[in-house]
C-alpha cells in the first residue's frame, strides 16, 4: 500500500517516521519546498535518534529511509491511503480533498488528522463523502501512542476499520470515536490549556509555575510546554474551533494571552519562541 502524508511539519513528519518504520512505501508533500529540506533533517536525526537509543537497528532505520520520498508537486498524490496535516481551516481542508478526489482512484482513502473540525463538514466537499475518516494523531506523532479514528456522518464502516488496521500497524493505540466537538481526547483535555490560560490571565501565579505544578502532580509537560511543542496557534485555532461548536459556551472561551502570541508570530518552538524562548 502507498501512502501520501499532507503537510511536512512536525506532526506530518511525525506520521511519516511511522509510516516507513511499519513498512510502507511513503510520499511527503509540501508546497514548500524549504519545509520540505526541514522535515527531510528532521526525520534523518529522529531516526538516528531511534537508533542510538535501541529503538531500531541500523538497519531497519535505513530501510526505512528508503522507503520515504519528498514531493512538492500536486499533482504525484496519488495513492492508496492519503492523510492530511495542514492547517486547522475548514475550507483549505475542504479545498484540498476536492482536488485529491479528481485526481485519484475510487479505491483511495482519504484521511484528515484534525483534531477538531468535524469530520462530517470536511466530507462535504467530496462527491463520495465516504471515502473520508478522521485519524487524529497526537504530537509528537512518532512517539504518542494513541490515535482517533472518527466516524463522519456518511463514513462507510469498512474505510473506518481500514483507518483503525492502518494506524494499529503502525504500532499505535487506536480508538473508536464519534464526530462530536474535540472528539475524545481535545473534549477532556482543553480545559488543560483553557483553565491554565484562564489563571495566567487572572494572574493566580505565572506560566512557568503552573507548569511546574503539573510536571509535580505527575504529567510530563505543563500546559505552556506543550502549547510551544504542539504550536500555540495551532493550540488556539482548536480552542477557537470549539468555543464556536459549542455555541459560544464561556468555558471553551480562547485566551487573549495566547492570541497576542499568535499574533506576534510566536508560535512556539518552531518559531524559536512561544510562552518560552528557544535559542537552539
Amino acid at each position: 500500500m502507498k501512502v501520501v502524508i499532507i503537510g511536512s511539519g512536525v506532526m506530518g513528519s511525525g506520521i511519516a517516521i511511522e509510516s516507513v518504520r511499519a513498512g510502507y512505501t511513503t510520499l511527503l508533500f509540501d508546497i514548500n519546498s524549504d519545509a520540505l529540506t526541514k522535515a527531510e533533517s528532521y526525520i534523518h536525526k529522529q531516526l538516528e535518534k531511534a537508533q542510538s537509543i535501541g529503538k531500531i537497528t541500523e538497519e531497519a532505520r535505513l530501510a526505512a529511509l528508503k522507503l520515504l520520498q519528498f514531493t512538492d508537486q500536486f499533482s504525484e498524490l496519488k495513492a492508496d491511503f492519503i492523510l492530511e496535516a495542514i492547517v486547522e481551516k475548514l475550507p483549505v481542508k475542504q479545498d484540498l480533498f476536492a482536488r485529491l478526489e479528481s485526481q485519484n482512484s475510487s479505491d483511495c482513502i482519504f484521511a484528515t488528522n484534525t483534531s477538531s473540525i468535524p469530520i462530517t463538514q470536511i466530507a462535504s466537499s467530496l462527491k463520495h463523502p465516504e471515502r473520508l475518516v478522521g485519524v487524529h494523531f497526537f504530537n509528537p506523532a512518532h512517539i504518542m501512542k494513541l490515535v482517533e479514528i472518527i466516524s463522519g456522518a456518511a463514513t462507510d464502516e469498512k474505510i473506518a476499520e481500514k483507518a483503525f488496521n492502518w494506524a494499529t500497524k503502525l504500532g499505535k493505540t487506536a480508538v473508536y470515536a464519534k464526530d462530536a466537538p474535540g472528539f475524545i481526547v481535545n473534549r477532556v483535555a482543553r480545559h488543560f490549556y483553557v483553565e491554565s490560560l484562564k489563571a495566567l490571565e487572572e494572574q493566580v501565579g505565572d506560566f512557568e509555575q503552573m507548569d511546574r505544578l503539573m510536571r509535580a502532580t505527575g504529567f510530563k509537560m505543563g500546559p505552556f510546554e506543550l502549547m510551544d511543542l504542539i504550536g500555540v496557534e495551532t493550540n488556539y485555532s482548536v480552542t477557537q474551533s470549539m468555543f464556536e461548536q459549542f455555541q459560544y459556551d464561556s468555558k471553551f472561551r480562547p485566551s487573549r494571552i495566547q492570541k497576542q502570541k499568535v499574533d506576534a508570530g510566536f508560535h512556539g518552538r518552531k518559531t524559536k519562541k512561544g510562552f518560552y524562548n528557544y535559542d537552539a
